[in-house]
């Protein structure tokens, strides 16, 4: 690899890292009191799919260890915001739903987090807002 591939390879990542950096800071401050954003992605996530998921599966989606992700889903289930039962055709495993509480302070904290991130699209423009996103996504699928 050339030195002027590793400098925009370096740039690239170091341009990715501040964004990610400044999105997390900026949610942190917008998401409801006590709300981390990992226990929004998996409140999110769970909203948006219609079935329950296993411990470990949620681990896989979102790239944790299984220990992180049963920390994750232990504080939620705490503060009611999911379901945590046995499965029932392998009692080994657990499933994890979604709770009526879950729904409303994943909605609370999609309405929080709007205006901000409409913001960003609106002072980026939305042509060039959707000209990023399939590279983006490009990234992100070459990474996992």
């Amino acid at each position: 690899m050339s030195n002027d591939r590793n400098t925009l390879a370096i740039m690239l990542f170091s341009e990715l890292l501040a964004a990610d950096h400044a999105i997390r800071g900026r949610l942190s401050r917008v998401l409801p009191k006590g709300m981390e954003i990992s226990h929004f992605s998996v409140l999110n996530h769970l909203a948006r799919q219609k079935d329950e998921s296993s411990p470990a599966r949620l681990a896989e989606r979102f790239g944790v260890t299984r220990g992180a992700m049963t920390n994750t889903l232990n504080k939620l289930e705490w503060s009611g915001y999911v379901h945590i039962r046995p499965d029932w055709d392998d009692a080994r495993r657990k499933m994890v739903g979604i709770s009526p509480a879950g729904r409303l302070a994943r909605d609370t904290a999609v309405a929080a987090i709007t205006p901000m991130i409409n913001q960003v699209v609106e002072d980026l423009g939305e042509e060039q807002a959707r000209a990023a996103l399939p590279i983006l996504r490009e990234i992100r699928l070459k990474l996992v």
